[in-house]
């Protein structure tokens, strides 16, 4: 048998064993072979997913350009955080303006992220339910087409384990030793024991959230993303996929110096919408009481969350600044999402789990070098739901033997139309019953077994504050919506209608 190595001794023996013919050119086509599957391989693109936790869309600079000064500064004068590094994923790529979360709570919206499909269906539509174990990720389906795959961070998805540190189920994620399951911890730390929480514990067993000896290598989000470029310069030669889920700047409000005083000279008013009016304001908002009992804005939690925001963006940029260096930029897809926003106070709550905008609306952000044109910006609903069918899609990775709620909206993102308008509906819902939405790129319908429909229109009334539902003018919006609204809960069995607890 020939034992040529190379191919110079492939044309010796060639040339001169002429019985040796036919092995030489087997030789070279299974070459041949090797090289355009080596090359193809290289064709195939990365993912990065960056995932932040209850992050308000008003922080990040190129969502406050969408909006009217107004909204824009919705805590008063010169209350802005700059977000340069996340802007630039958007500047270099495309901002969505209507992208929501499907169920506006972390496990359930984390849930339809990495299936494509609703919360009901995925064993995790509550928080702390862990996921079907039948579930199939997008990461399973890459780590089928050949990909490296990779969770660092927060993950919510495993049941009530907590810290959880890489749950025995990985669903598609080869490497996920920094996958954390629940928590918001400040401090982490790694020796040769693995993963550790490095907070002090208070004497009824909970973490004390002190961040005073933290810093650059140990405060969580710094520590995260540490981890994250070493398993992206570990796998830089081969297609990969890393989602990195940062826990802030979700609660407790504390984050590392210099972050922790930078935002101490700003001023945060209350929202003009802090203190709705019972008699006025919808029945799902629950507000307890005979008077609404919102307090006023506390300036070091503030402070604290546009530090967290800021700590992200430098992070971000660490990363960016990593695949330039790497030459990973082009053949690399970055997204930045979140799982939900965080109404900071705006119709007298804070957190989540309301339909209205800045709890059910998030982020989201994607640049593809080459193949997304820069400065795209889409005016169309999508939910989590559609994530998972249409990055497979963007990454040209056939998901055809597999059945989604969302769809596979690629197509959006690598036309060359430079704006998308579309009246597209999409249906969200809340993890506890409350209600049901139906929202596009305008108008919001929202019902519930505890009061009569409620219809916005958030081009009117971005405040959210006035029910159209009844108006005449409104009357078709109307009906359009709710038809949609209920041709959807029906094909997605929405647990309310089954119930029978939501009548036309």
């Amino acid at each position: 048998m020939c034992q040529a190595k190379t191919r110079d001794e492939c044309i010796f023996v060639y040339r001169y064993y002429p019985g040796m013919k036919n092995i030489v050119i087997a030789l070279s086509l299974f070459a041949v072979f090797i090289g355009k599957i080596d090359a193809q391989k290289k064709k195939q693109p990365n993912l990065i997913i960056i995932h932040t936790d209850e992050h308000n869309l008003r922080t990040l600079g190129c969502y406050r350009e969408t909006m009217s000064e107004e909204q824009a500064l919705m805590w008063g004068k010169n209350t802005i955080v700059e977000t340069p590094h996340l802007d630039r994923i958007a500047q270099e790529g495309v901002l969505c303006e209507n992208w929501y979360a499907t169920s506006p709570v972390c496990t359930p919206s984390r849930a339809s992220m990495i299936s494509g499909l609703y919360p009901i269906a995925t064993g995790s539509h509550r928080n702390d339910l862990p996921l079907n174990d039948e579930l199939v990720s997008f990461a399973q389906i890459l780590k089928e087409n050949g990909y490296a795959t990779s969770y660092v961070g927060k993950w919510h998805l495993d049941g009530d384990a907590k810290p959880g540190f890489a749950p025995e189920r990985q669903f598609g994620f080869n490497d996920n030793r920094y996958m954390i399951n629940r928590g918001h911890w400040k401090v982490l730390a790694e020796d040769e024991k693995g993963l550790r929480v490095d907070q002090k514990m208070g004497k009824n067993g909970m973490a004390i959230f002190s961040v005073d000896e933290a810093d650059d290598e140990s405060f969580t989000t710094d520590f995260l993303v540490d981890r994250s470029l070493e398993i992206i310069k570990r796998d830089k030669e081969q297609p990969f996929v890393l989602m990195l889920s940062i826990p802030d700047p979700h609660g407790p409000n504390h984050v590392r110096a210099p972050y922790d005083t930078m935002f101490d000279h700003l001023h945060f008013d209350d929202p003009r919408t802090m203190y709705p009016d019972l008699e006025t304001s919808p029945k799902w908002l629950n507000l307890k009481g005979k008077k609404n009992r919102a307090q006023s804005m506390k300036q070091s939690q503030m402070a604290h969350y546009f530090g967290m925001v800021k700590c992200i963006d430098d992070n971000v940029g660490r990363i960016m600044d990593f695949l330039d260096e790497e030459g990973l930029n082009e053949n690399t897809i970055v997204v930045f999402t979140s799982d939900h926003g965080d109404l900071m106070g705006e119709h007298g709550k804070h957190n989540k789990g309301l339909p209205y905008e800045m709890s059910a609306r998030v982020p989201f952000i994607l640049k593809y070098h080459g193949k997304v044109k820069t400065g795209k910006r889409i005016e169309k609903a999508y939910t989590m739901a559609d994530f998972t069918p249409t990055i497979l899609g963007l990454m040209n990775v056939d998901h055809s033997a597999y059945q989604f709620h969302g769809e596979d909206l690629s197509k959006d993102f690598t036309s060359k139309t430079k704006a998308i308008k579309d009246d597209r509906i999409v249906y969200i819902t809340n993890a506890f019953g409350r209600w049901v939405a139906a929202v596009d790129n305008r108008y919001k319908l929202v019902l519930s077994p505890a009061d009569k429909p409620w219809l916005f229109d958030l081009e009117k009334d971005p405040d959210e504050l006035i029910n159209y539902y009844m108006d005449p003018e409104y009357k078709a919006i109307g009906e359009r919506l709710m038809s949609e609204l209920y041709r959807q809960m029906k094909a997605f069995n929405e647990p309310l209608l089954e119930e029978g607890t939501i009548i036309r």
